[in-house]
């Protein structure tokens, strides 16, 4: 595929990737319903707890069934209906009869929530040129990032109203306006010519090939096919087997990580941190903004970087100045001083995971596995990513009663731990073609079990 970028590729980037807005939106705006939910339904720490994570127990389900529905119905399908989980949540939530309800709308936004993270960044990779690959498919972090500002946004716009006792509907309800909206979009994509490949649907592929800017879509659709083929052995299609122990690993311990670091935690409960910290609830909403802004300017500049500087040097660069603001943020809970600083370090924390792992996780996972479990093993990364989410976020409240500082801690052991694995285990993908990458990580039969070193990128 050439590696310029026409008008059909970017719109068709950019609805997928929309995808990404409806995550970060459903994952952020519950941090200013939570003081609000606690006092409507008189919510103890295990049951706050409960609430937030009952829509990530939706993803870890949604995430462990995209590989399926990716690979039946394809990437566009697939979209559809899970646009339509985030549709009946926001509408389900905000009508809410009783907690129990909203339990179950918000466990339904998960399953959007979760096979969108894996779908959406699967597709983009897979109709995007290898030179562009790291940006486009980080297009899905940006919406990410720019979906948990707005949350936050819409959170103090609401707030500044009086709302009383029904603010947390409006703040859980809104989305469905977003929702509605990528649900239409979604409708004028095309499915991925790798997908089409792989149903023998050919002239379609070609077509859809032409129209995403492919120079040579005759030679694309053949290179598409000879990699199909060469994993066209019976167990091809069966993710769990040994030649495809190293993206396993790979895919498992960047999930992990990135959660046990502590981000999603700190984004559900951003409003209750600066309420620990002593700030009132007005500053707690215009804070939590500040945060999410600077989380979509770090994110902007690492995808800027992504594909010259690697996925690896971002995650070793962030894991660095990640450390510092947690001990940081740790020593100030621990201390009980200092904590006008706390937004600032705050703000420090986010913005190094932004230009890290935020940045670098959906990207990464797009690319280490074939083509025949790319969607499974983007599900595997995924659902141990959102099932580390849940454990994490329901536990956060209950620790954070005993230890304020104790959390923060945690997280930093961590970071620490996260920095020497990517030192020791983790190659570089920056820059090399799909097909490639299977090669040099020994996915494919004879293949090269070398790590992808830098040499061996495109230019």
């Amino acid at each position: 595929m050439t590696n310029t970028l026409n008008g059909t590729l970017i719109r068709t980037v950019c609805v997928a990737a929309l995808g990404g807005s409806l995550l970060g939106f459903d994952t952020a705006v519950i941090a200013g319903s939570t003081q609000g939910l606690t006092k409507v339904f008189g919510l103890s720490p295990t049951a706050l707890g409960l609430t937030v994570s009952a829509a990530l127990w939706g993803t870890v389900l949604g995430a462990m069934a995209a590989g399926w529905l990716g690979r039946v119905l394809g990437g566009r399908t697939s979209l559809l209906i899970l646009a339509s989980c985030y549709l009946i949540s926001a509408l389900g939530c905000a009508l809410s009869p009783s907690w129990t309800w909203l339990l179950i709308f918000r466990f339904i936004g998960g399953l959007g929530m979760g096979g969108s993270s894996v779908i959406a960044p699967v597709y983009i990779a897979e109709i995007a040129p290898a030179a562009w690959r790291g940006r486009l498919v980080g297009a899905f972090q940006i919406n990410i990032i720019g979906g948990i500002l707005l949350a936050y946004l819409s959170n103090y716009v609401i707030g500044m109203f009086v709302f009383g006792d029904l603010e947390w509907r409006w703040q859980l309800g809104v989305a469905a306006a977003p929702a509605a909206l990528f649900l239409l979009m979604l409708v004028g994509i095309p499915q991925s010519p790798r997908w089409l490949v792989a149903q023998d649907r050919f002239s379609e592929a070609e077509q859809v090939l032409h129209k995403l800017g492919s120079e040579q879509p005759l030679a694309e659709l053949e290179n598409i096919r000879m990699s199909l083929k060469a994993d066209a052995s019976p167990s091809a299609d069966r993710l769990f087997q040994w030649r495809y122990r190293r993206p396993i690993m790979l895919a498992l311990v960047l999930a992990m990580f990135n959660q046990l670091i502590g981000i999603n935690a700190v984004l559900y409960y951003l409003n209750d941190i600066f309420q620990m910290a002593g700030f009132d609830r007005t500053s707690q909403n215009a804070q939590a903004v500040a945060v999410g802004a600077t989380m979509l300017i770090a994110t902007i500049i690492a995808l800027s970087l992504i594909d010259r500087f690697g996925r690896r040097t971002l995650l070793l660069v962030g894991s660095v100045g990640l450390a510092i603001c947690l001990a940081a943020i740790a020593t100030i809970f621990q201390i009980k001083q200092y904590q006008q600083t706390l937004l600032v370090f705050l703000v420090g924390y986010v913005a190094f995971f932004a230009f890290s792992q935020g940045a670098v996780i959906w990207v990464y996972l797009s690319e280490i596995f074939p083509d025949r479990v790319r969607a499974q093993g983007q599900s595997l990364g995924s659902s141990t990513h959102w099932i580390m989410n849940a454990i994490v976020s329901a536990a956060f409240p209950v620790v954070a009663t005993q230890s304020q500082s104790g959390p923060f801690f945690m997280f930093l052991v961590m970071v620490i731990l996260q920095f020497l694995v990517v030192l020791v285990f983790f190659p570089e993908t920056s820059g090399v073609r799909l097909e490639d990458i299977q090669r040099r990580l020994g996915t494919t039969e004879g293949a090269d079990s070398g790590v992808v070193a830098p040499a061996a990128r495109e230019a």
